[in-house]
């Protein structure tokens, strides 16, 4: 069984010039099994060795966010998490325009950044994921592919998203949050029961009993289903 995503060869560079920030975060980071180091300044963020992901604070001392953004975006596709404490719209959508995949407001925790971080690279790094082989299911991101103890399973796009959402870290139990800003936007504002109908057309059309599982109160997860002869 794998995983979508090998997180102890990422390297996650922090740019946050509030030093107990960073190390919090760098700390956090490295327990979740990422490579990551923090710098201080844009400046600094522009000279250091592109990393896989970027963990940018718009409000740097030296040069404004916004333009660091843009000036690596010219040079890398890293996915880019713009970080802001001010909370406006238009910070937001300028680091968007600029090339930021996504973006948080401070103050949040590291579970969602950790939650976002996923999801940045299951957009932006598809082509090179394996396929995930969990019990009789196979699912390839990279062709959009299901199978079923070798037989192919016609999904809409929506499922797909979905299955490949809880796919990525079999076992783990996903909340309807996440799923929804995985496979519908990663800021989505609807109501979360929308991914309750999804996930039960999928069961039909995957038809193995308790290959997803219902963590009630919680989310969704990939049980353990024996591979089929």
């Amino acid at each position: 069984m794998s995983t979508a995503t090998d997180t102890g060869t990422l390297r996650v560079l922090v740019v946050e010039d509030d030093p107990v920030i960073a190390d919090s975060l760098v700390r956090g980071l490295r327990q979740a099994g990422y490579r990551a180091e923090s710098v201080d300044t844009g400046r600094a963020a522009l000279t250091a060795p592109t990393p896989d992901v970027l963990l940018l604070d718009l409000g740097l001392p030296d040069l404004d966010g916004v333009e660091v953004c843009r000036r690596i975006r010219q040079r890398s596709d890293a996915a880019i998490i713009a970080v802001t404490a001010r909370g406006e719209e238009a910070d937001r959508v300028l680091a968007l325009d600029e090339g930021a995949d996504d973006y948080l407001v401070k103050p949040f925790g590291l579970a969602e950044l950790l939650a976002r971080i996923r999801a940045v690279l299951r957009r932006t790094r598809p082509s090179e994921q394996e396929p995930v082989r969990h019990g009789p299911l196979t699912v390839d991101r990279r062709t959009r592919r299901v199978t079923v103890s070798g037989q192919e399973v016609a999904l809409t796009p929506k499922e797909f998203d979905i299955l490949a959402c809880l796919a990525a870290d079999p076992g783990r139990v996903v909340t309807r949050q996440e799923i929804l800003e995985s496979a519908w936007d990663a800021h989505w504002y609807g109501p979360t029961k929308v991914v309750d109908v999804h996930v039960a057309a999928l069961r039909r059309k995957l038809g193995v009993t308790g290959l997803i599982e219902t963590a009630y109160g919680r989310g969704f997860r990939l049980g353990e289903v024996a591979q089929t002869p």
